[in-house]
């Protein structure tokens, strides 16, 4: 049976996995369902919602469509979530596997390093990150996975450690293979999967953080975000809640539908076995 099949068959896997489908079609076609810059004036400012179908959630307190603007933030958001959790997935997986694979000096110096990077909240190191290099897209994602890395490497280091005294891993060493060929043919495929799982609690976190940074005025200002968009909205809450609900509650529903995701992807990998 299928990895897909396996989460599937997960209630938790199934509600996750079509809630992102859908976040990410929204993303997709935004530029279809709604042409041009979402951070164009498109109409009367404070428009309320469903007062005019070609603005049917209505425009902020500049005049700019809040639709156009929930639809480009998806993209936005999961864009950065994606992309800051694979290059924390990436550095964590060669540290994890360098430091349990090595040993010795090599794994001491390494582990220290992740408890140094554990010791500081996320959000405050890629807050420190952002403010000392500057705004931009790659900058944000690269703080954010900076923050986020050390968990995958001390997961990868705990799965090395185990597997690297296994069987089939003694046998490839007598017959005479490279230790870089054992560790990417014979570990690396074996250690993945459990470090895999984790990759959805860091992509919920990363969009969290994304947000965060947004809200604080430290997002890509040319970007729409969900984040400022909340911002946005905060100083008119009283007289027009929906700026600030309606990009809350898109926030709010796609870091749920990724920890629902990531409990079937983690219930349909313990239903597939462990390693061999």
């Amino acid at each position: 049976m299928t990895l897909l099949r396996r989460l599937l068959r997960t209630s938790e896997g199934t509600i996750g996995l079509a809630i992102l489908a859908a976040l990410l079609a929204a993303g997709l076609l935004a530029p279809v369902l709604s042409p041009g810059d979402p951070l164009r004036i498109a109409g009367r400012a404070m428009l309320t919602p469903f007062a005019d179908m070609s603005l049917p959630l209505g425009t902020d307190r500049l005049g700019r469509d809040v639709l156009a603007g929930l639809l480009y933030g998806a993209r936005t958001s999961l864009a950065v979530g994606i992309a800051a959790a694979f290059s924390a997935m990436v550095l964590g997986l060669l540290v994890g596997m360098a430091a349990g694979f090595a040993g010795g000096v090599i794994d001491e110096a390494l582990m220290r390093i992740v408890d140094a990077f554990q010791i500081v909240p996320g959000f405050l190191l890629a807050l420190a990150f952002v403010s000392v290099i500057g705004v931009s897209t790659p900058v944000v994602v690269f703080a954010i996975a900076l923050g986020a890395w050390a968990d995958p490497a001390r997961l990868a280091r705990a799965q090395v450690l185990s597997i690297r005294e296994r069987d089939y891993v003694a046998a490839a060493r007598v017959i005479g293979m490279h230790p870089a060929e054992i560790a990417f043919k014979e570990i690396l495929p074996n250690a993945l999967p459990p470090v895999m799982a984790l990759s959805a609690t860091i992509v919920a976190g990363a969009i969290l953080t994304e947000a965060a940074l947004s809200f604080l005025g430290l997002g890509n200002p040319n970007l729409a975000t969900w984040g400022s968009m909340i911002a946005e909205g905060r100083s008119v809450l009283r007289s027009a809640a929906y700026l600030s609900v309606l990009p809350g509650m898109a926030l709010a529903i796609t870091v749920l539908s990724v920890h629902l995701f990531s409990e079937g992807l983690t219930k349909a990998l313990d239903s597939g076995g462990g390693p061999r």
